[in-house]
């Protein structure tokens, strides 16, 4: 590409940015610069000055440093390091205190010097503070300032902890926590209510100071922020524009943090296109949407004024681009998820025979499935297709403890209304009340909770899976084992995990399988379930097992966000009677009601979330000039 023509393509760019393939890709490319820059001062013999950042966010790079370390010889004995942030107040060996973060992912595997590690202290006296955090800067200064500097961002923005509203020349303070930043945090401390409300940070005013500075995101979930940052204007409510005014800043980006940059999210208004049926699809839905006008009612005029007028010279007149897409649109919706019986199937999403299909609906929690898709799976069970559904974790650690006391109390009442003394469950309870009254944040359950915990969700789990139409033998319960810590954080998976998935999916050998595609799931349970399965088929295939030739993968969404309208492949439609069974279907989750433990960054209960999803769903279609329907629930097919 030439240099014109790449500047073109980001002319909405305010800051350089690097996309890469995937994080490990990415992580690996920043490892790599930091390593030689290390390389290149330890040659004129000077240290190398790095902040460092916290979170998911460089963990990839920091396997990366060590494996350069362990491997390759690396040294960093003439490194010294700052960090960015801590949380206050926070003890250096809590499981969530950034020092051991970091001793964990990086300074424990490497030769720095412990002297060269600086990390704020949040055990200090709050009148210490002030004090502490000048001399934190006068360091910093003493030694040249930073050299290269590291950055994750925030879903608000936030840069270290430099919430909206902090000033460009900020230096290193203690500062309040917004709400949305407490929440994100929540999983790691148990509940919001135990996340720190303040930390000490870095200032905006001292990071601008690096010589280099490298923002990374990763995931879809940073895509709508990465797009502020880079593309909006200045504002301290959005504090990583305020890199917009350094020259020494690159944000370095997966393909999906990427999403939303002009050139990758609206390509048509940068650059010329190849325009496949896919990007027509999505540019014309864009265009309706833009000017507020059902797809059938768009004209050559909104094409041209909305960088368009391509489009319409290669493929048009417009009117027949707009009815191609609208046709496309129109072929999505169904009222047969599993194939309408004795009809042409060449304008619908699924096949027509045969006409009872064996359907498994994988669900990574026990409530999934009815959030998600509980409306098309009541209608494949009413349509007499062979369905099963198989959950594929506990959920044992999304209980609230007093909801274990009740059901305890409950089974100890029971025992004895029938003739049993209830002592041992009574000893039982009373180990639990008494641990329960101890329990630190995020502190590992016993067994007996984590046990009792995992009994209440598959109990509502059979609940909701009966009153959808199923036989108990059609319930199926993996466990997992990669889930089964007991712990926020879960083991790796197994080939033990693909083995039990294999071995169902061999079991019933579905025509189609059902699957949780919501990767931004903030718990991460999603896309390792999903990974899980796509293994496990594709091992399957590679056995020999012909069936699988025959087995259509669809994707669902869970309780965060929808497929963009142009990604849907298949929408079941739901009458309002339909709506107020998926709902009744998800109320069988009592544990989850009414403020579930791990909500995520939405306040709402699930069946409100999915109820206003699959509307809004709906009326994406409306405005589109389709029919208005109740609700949909929008899947999207994976080819593995």
């Amino acid at each position: 590409m030439s240099r014109l023509n790449l500047l073109e393509e980001t002319r909405y760019e305010k800051v350089p940015v690097t996309v890469y393939k995937d994080q490990q890709e990415a992580s690996k490319a920043v490892a790599h610069r930091i390593a030689e820059l290390i390389r290149r001062k330890q040659a004129i013999g000077e240290k190398t000055v790095l902040g460092l950042a916290t979170g998911a966010t460089p963990v990839g790079v920091y396997n990366e440093l060590a494996r350069l370390h362990r491997e390759e010889g690396l040294s960093f004995r003439d490194v010294v390091t700052f960090n960015l942030d801590e949380y206050y107040p926070m003890q250096p060996t809590a499981p969530q205190s950034y020092v051991r973060f970091m001793d964990e992912n990086l300074f424990n595997h490497i030769d720095i010097e412990k002297a060269n590690v600086h990390i704020p202290d949040g055990t200090l006296p709050l009148e210490e503070i002030p004090a502490f955090c000048l001399e934190y800067e006068r360091k910093i200064e003493k030694l040249g300032g930073l050299d290269l500097q590291v950055l994750g961002i925030g879903r608000t923005g936030h840069i270290g902890f430099n919430e909206p509203g902090s000033a460009p020349n900020s230096g290193t303070r203690l500062v309040t926590l917004d709400d949305l930043t407490r929440r994100d945090a929540s999983r790691d401390f148990g509940g919001k209510e135990n996340v720190p409300t303040k930390a000490i940070t870095m200032g905006i005013g001292t990071i601008f100071k690096a010589r280099e500075i490298v923002l990374m995101a990763w995931n879809g979930k940073k895509a709508s922020i990465v797009r502020k940052a880079v593309e909006g204007e200045i504002s301290g409510e959005v504090p990583a524009t305020y890199l917009q005014l350094s020259d020494n800043v690159e944000f370095v980006l997966d393909q999906d943090a990427a999403a939303e940059l002009t050139r990758f999210g609206t390509p048509w208004l940068v650059k010329d296109c190849v325009w496949d049926a896919q990007l027509t699809r999505k540019a014309v839905i864009w265009l309706s949407n833009t000017v507020k006008k059902p797809i059938l009612k768009l004209t050559e005029e909104d094409y041209n004024a909305h960088g368009m007028a391509q489009l319409g010279v290669n493929r048009g007149p417009v009117y027949n681009i707009n009815i191609d897409v609208f046709n496309q649109l129109q072929h999505t919706i169904t009222g047969w998820p599993g194939g309408k019986p004795n009809s042409d199937d060449s304008g619908r999403p699924e096949r027509a025979n045969p006409a009872q299909k064996r359907v498994l609906i994988f669900s990574p929690h026990p409530d999934d499935d009815v959030i998600s898709m509980g409306g098309t799976f009541i209608r494949l069970v009413d349509q007499g297709h062979d369905v099963h559904v198989a959950y594929q974790t506990s959920g044992n650690t999304a209980v609230w403890d007093d909801d274990v006391l009740r059901y305890m109390e409950f089974a100890i009442d029971f025992s004895r209304s029938i003739g049993q003394d209830g002592e041992t469950l009574s000893s039982v309870y009373e180990q639990m009340r008494a641990f329960i009254a101890r329990k630190q944040p995020n502190q590992v359950d016993t067994r007996e909770i984590q046990d009792v915990k995992a009994f209440i969700r598959k109990s509502e789990a059979i609940a909701g899976a009966r009153y959808a139409g199923l036989s108990d033998d059609h319930i199926h319960f993996q466990a997992l084992p990669f889930y089964e810590s007991g712990k926020t954080k879960k083991n790796p998976v197994t080939d033990r995990d693909i083995e039990l998935t294999m071995e169902l999916l061999q079991k019933v050998k579905p025509h189609q399988v059902f699957a949780a595609g919501d990767f931004e799931d903030p718990h991460g349970t999603h896309i390792v379930c999903f990974n899980i399965i796509t293994e496990a088929l594709r091992r399957l295939r590679a056995a020999g097992e012909t069936w699988v030739e025959d087995c259509w993968l669809w994707m669902y969404r869970g309780a965060w966000h929808e497929f963009e309208t142009h990604e849907i492949e298949m929408a079941v439609p739901l009458s309002p009677q339909e709506v107020e069974r998926k709902r009744i279907a998800i109320f069988k989750h009592q544990s989850q009601k009414d403020r579930p433990v791990f909500p995520g960054d939405d306040e709402r209960e699930f069946w409100v979330r999915a109820q206003e999803r699959n509307r809004e769903t709906a009326r994406r279609y409306d405005h589109l000039g389709l029919a208005d329907y109740e609700a949909m629930e929008a899947f999207v097919r994976f080819h593995y």
